[in-house]
């Protein structure tokens, strides 16, 4: 298409996307969306032993309240016609409804989540819809991303698999804190 046939207001974003086109594509940088790593020492004061825990934060929800305000009232006449309209301004006030939380869950150990249960885990997710890729029996971004897809309508934003998500999902879940208490 010749660019004088473009039309004059969207001719910025045509050379926006032409540049955008021509420049080197750079990974972004995603560390920050990633799971934190937690120690066996970070768990919740309730937590059954033997078991591994991770945590999701809430966000706090936020709700925004926009009024208006009377700085000068109106003046009016006895027989009802305004004199001097009123002055108003707007006053727009952000409050916290719910503060974040920290929800602490039941995951699967390190040494549960084998080639095989990842695999496993992956046909699963597949079989819903919610993962599309190949089965690698590897925890990559795709098998996480797939997870949080699961697991969010539940209210459980994470990417770590919950002990109770893989017993919906219909895996042999080994329960260590059941183990340890028959002992």
């Amino acid at each position: 298409m010749r660019p004088d046939r473009i039309s004059p207001a969207l001719r910025p974003v045509c050379l926006f996307l032409v540049l955008i086109g021509c420049g080197p594509m750079v990974a972004p940088d995603v560390k920050r969306f990633l799971e934190p790593e937690l120690s066996v020492s970070d768990r919740p004061p309730d937590a059954a032993p033997g078991a591994c825990y991770s945590r999701d934060m809430t966000p706090a929800i936020i709700e925004t309240i926009t009024e208006q305000q009377v700085v000068q009232p109106p003046e009016i006449a006895d027989d009802g016609t305004v004199l001097t309209p009123g002055a108003y301004r707007t006053v727009t006030e952000a409050r916290i409804v719910q503060d974040r939380r920290d929800i602490w869950f039941e995951t699967l150990c390190p040494a549960d989540m084998t080639p095989q249960f990842i695999a496993s885990l992956q046909r699963a997710l597949a079989a819903r819809g919610l993962y599309e890729d190949a089965i690698t029996a590897e925890m990559n971004i795709e098998t996480q991303l797939a997870i949080r897809r699961f697991q969010r309508p539940e209210g459980l934003h994470s990417a770590v698999l919950s002990v109770a998500a893989a017993k919906r999902l219909g895996l042999a879940v080994y329960d260590r804190a059941e183990a340890v208490a028959r002992r």
